[in-house]
């Protein structure tokens, strides 16, 4: 089935729908997700929204938080402009009515997080703030945005000029095909490439895959946030323990009650997450089990009803004090390079969100700033486009020769282990090496017809490449900086922190900006 209309959107987090919502003020929208609307890593999202929101916090703490947590690998604009646009996009949501926690003066609860130097953290429902915030941009999406549940986006197209045109889906029966005048990527992560994730289990970074594919570039796939405290029972990952726990008074303890972090770090168990999910990987691989101690927390089923309720769920008693935890993957800081407005190095295909790599997220995630990432530039991308937005002439795809598809892959469950133990929370060349020789080549993937796949099949393709992006790219940076912690080069280097590791079209070359300089040129004079 053929359809065509102003703008698709893959994926069905907080950047798709609040792009959908904006972008519905003057275009027609269609989103297309691979699975139900709700079941995204944003609907699951424990933490709050990171926003300048009191008198005695500043946006230059803000940002100065965010270059540290990164450790300086960033893109200091799009930094400045998440900050600044985000305090206004945040402030302005909230007088829209999105309820947000309430001190009982009346004035915005704030949490602090890890590596934050001021509370700042905006939370609806608790740890619930990543549910009441796709509740609240639903509610508010128009007639106009049409959502196509349960396809799976396997193709972009894209016409003679090299401009995105659509992208080909599959559903259960049939195959479909959207053409658009733009297309948007805003598919989330690829935590669900490791064993041990906090993630939704399907989130396998299929639009990186899909966006390689194409042809456009992708970067800093080798920084994996690992989260230091994911419920941990019975040899698996149950969801997700908050930050935000440790903020209200929580820490880290092993099976005699010792602190871990005390000593580690000046700011102890709200270090930033590299290093506290270091601490507990060498912990647990000593042998020793680790927790987190709630114990000093008053109300603790109060203020946060959603790990209560995991908790119970799986047999642990809040009362014991106690909750058993382990690292595991949880927020991918590469993907599809784009600016701030979304726009990618191929005409008419935007990226926002956690595909997206805008450089605001550095070597490590700063907590909290993912949702303010996804309602920030999802608002400026879309507002772009309201603004500057032109229509498709050409709908004429390119049909490119292709080779027939002769892969031998691992299963889903293998490759998320071999990648938790090889290209997981610390690299090695050895272990990297052994990963690559075990996963397809980022040379030969682009050049095969995947036509005669099923959706399971091409999904599993799509978990191929993205992983071989990860390793190939964690074997490039020779150095330890941020999530990116190499046994073999244990040191931050002076020269690789501007450097960003660039996979397009079967290549992968270092090079010392994001941007291309005739990329960078065209985002310049459009702005201008």
């Amino acid at each position: 089935m053929n359809i065509k209309t102003d703008i698709v959107i893959i994926g069905s987090g907080v950047a798709a729908l609040q792009a959908a919502r904006v972008l519905s003020q003057r275009f027609d929208v269609h989103l297309v997700t691979k699975s139900e609307i709700t079941n995204g890593s944003s609907y699951k999202a424990q933490g709050g929204i990171a926003a300048v929101t009191r008198e005695d916090d500043h946006i230059s703490y803000h940002i100065s938080d965010t270059l540290m947590a990164g450790e300086h690998h960033h893109t200091e604009q799009n930094v400045e402009t998440l900050v600044i646009q985000g305090k206004e996009t945040i402030k302005q949501m909230i007088n829209e009515s999105f309820p947000t926690d309430r001190t009982p003066d009346g004035s915005i609860s704030l949490g602090l997080e890890g590596a934050h130097s001021k509370p700042r953290i905006v939370h609806s429902g608790g740890d619930a703030t990543g549910k009441a915030l796709v509740d609240y941009l639903l509610t508010n999406l128009s007639e106009k945005v049409h959502i196509h549940s349960f396809e799976f986006a396997f193709e972009l197209l894209l016409n003679q000029a090299g401009e995105c045109i659509g992208v080909k889906t599959k559903t259960e029966n049939q195959e479909n095909c959207y053409f658009a005048s733009y297309v948007i990527l805003a598919t989330g992560g690829a935590g669900a490439l490791y064993a041990c994730t906090s993630n939704v289990s399907n989130s396998y970074g299929d639009g990186i895959a899909l966006a390689y594919l194409a042809g456009a570039e992708i970067a800093d796939m080798e920084f994996i946030q690992f989260h230091p405290s994911l419920l941990y029972i019975d040899g698996k990952s149950r969801g997700l323990v908050s930050e935000a726990v440790r903020g209200e008074g929580g820490y880290f303890v092993d099976d005699n009650g010792r602190k871990i972090m005390q000593g580690i770090h000046p700011l102890g168990d709200l270090a930033p997450r590299h290093i506290t999910a270091y601490e507990m990987y060498k912990e647990r691989a000593k042998g020793n089990n680790v927790y987190v101690d709630i114990s000093e927390i008053n109300h603790f089923e109060d203020k946060f009803p959603t790990i209560t309720k995991l908790c119970e769920e799986h047999g642990v008693s809040i009362n014991e004090g106690r909750i058993p935890i382990a690292p595991g993957s949880h927020f991918l800081m590469g993907g599809v390079v784009a600016d701030c407005y979304g726009r990618t190095s191929i005409p008419r295909l935007l990226a926002v969100g956690e595909v997206a790599c805008t450089g605001v997220h550095g070597a490590n995630r700063l907590a909290s700033n993912s949702l303010l990432e996804g309602v920030t530039f999802g608002k400026l991308m879309a507002e772009n486009l309201l603004t500057n937005g032109t229509i498709q002439q050409n709908f004429q795809p390119v049909k490119q020769q292709k080779k027939p598809f002769h892969l031998n892959l691992l299963s889903v469950r293998t490759l998320q282990n071999k990648m938790l133990e090889l290209a997981g929370i610390v690299r090695d060349s050895e272990g990297l090496q052994s990963l690559i020789k075990q996963l397809p080549s980022f040379k030969i993937v682009r050049t095969l017809n995947t036509d005669s796949l099923c959706r399971n099949e091409l999904e599993l393709f799509f978990m191929h490449i993205t992983a071989t992006l990860i390793a190939n790219a964690a074997l490039a940076r020779t150095e330890s900086r941020g999530a990116h912690i190499r046994k073999d080069y244990k040191e931050i280097s002076k020269t690789l922190g501007k450097q960003w590791i660039i996979f397009s079209k079967g290549t992968m070359n270092v090079r010392d900006n994001l941007y291309e300089h005739n990329q960078t040129r065209r985002y310049v004079k459009a702005v201008l």
